[in-house]
């Protein structure tokens, strides 16, 4: 056990080392513009009430329900290919507020993810819930700031061992996989899998659009050297 626990805080350092290079959301003004509702084609607007009228309309501050005339990032990016948006809302929709591994260990997925990709308006967007899901300040903090978390729970420690190994090695050992199987079945494997997924879209879509932090706030996470 003690060389397996080493061994995981070697796989989570490296990991989160990892997100050096990456897209900072300081590098320019965004790209997409904001779409307000009356210039929205009839699917924008089908989409952007499919996702106002979700499960996403009832957490404040979400970028779902920024404005009543438009939708922040991703949402107003997905507008701009309103079929693939849909399937990506629903997807979305399911891995915030119907997966298995329930929200603190989703949003702890989420943040090593942001993490890895320095994705500053993910980070600043999730970093707010998984402290209100129950993640301690200072495991956020410790992955902020490129530091192996100390005082996590057995479910914190396999879900974010999972993690480190599934973006730095684009894949994970057969104890990792065994380790989230045994505790939350194959459906939670699954789960796991598309959190990180899913998250590096929108991490990818919320870097190329360079979509900012509100009200000029200064960046959450340190570029790592």
């Amino acid at each position: 056990m003690p060389h397996s626990a080493s061994l995981c805080r070697f796989l989570i350092a490296c990991f989160i080392l990892s997100g050096s290079l990456s897209v900072r959301a300081d590098d320019g003004p965004p790209r997409f513009r904001l779409l307000t509702e009356p210039e929205m084609t009839p699917a924008q607007r089908e989409l952007a009430q499919n996702i106002r009228s979700g499960p996403r309309a009832s957490v404040v501050g979400s970028a779902a329900n920024a404005s009543a005339t438009s939708l922040g990032s991703p949402f107003n990016v997905f507008l701009r290919s309103p079929e693939l948006g849909e399937h990506l809302q629903r997807t979305g929709a399911y891995i915030r507020f119907k997966s298995v591994l329930g929200p603190k260990l989703t949003e702890l997925a989420i943040l090593i993810t942001a993490r890895h990709w320095t994705a500053q308006y993910e980070w600043h967007a999730h970093h707010r819930l998984a402290l209100q899901a129950g993640l301690s300040p200072e495991i956020a903090a410790a992955i902020a700031q490129g530091k192996v978390p100390t005082g996590m729970s057995e479910d914190e420690a396999l879900v974010v061992r999972f993690c480190t190994e599934l973006h730095q090695n684009k894949k994970v050992s057969d104890s990792a996989f065994e380790a989230v199987k045994q505790r939350f079945g194959e459906q939670g494997a699954m789960d796991l899998i598309a959190v990180n997924g899913y998250y590096v879209l929108v991490a990818m879509v919320l870097n190329v659009d360079r979509t900012p932090i509100p009200g000029g706030a200064p960046l959450p996470l340190p570029v790592l050297k």
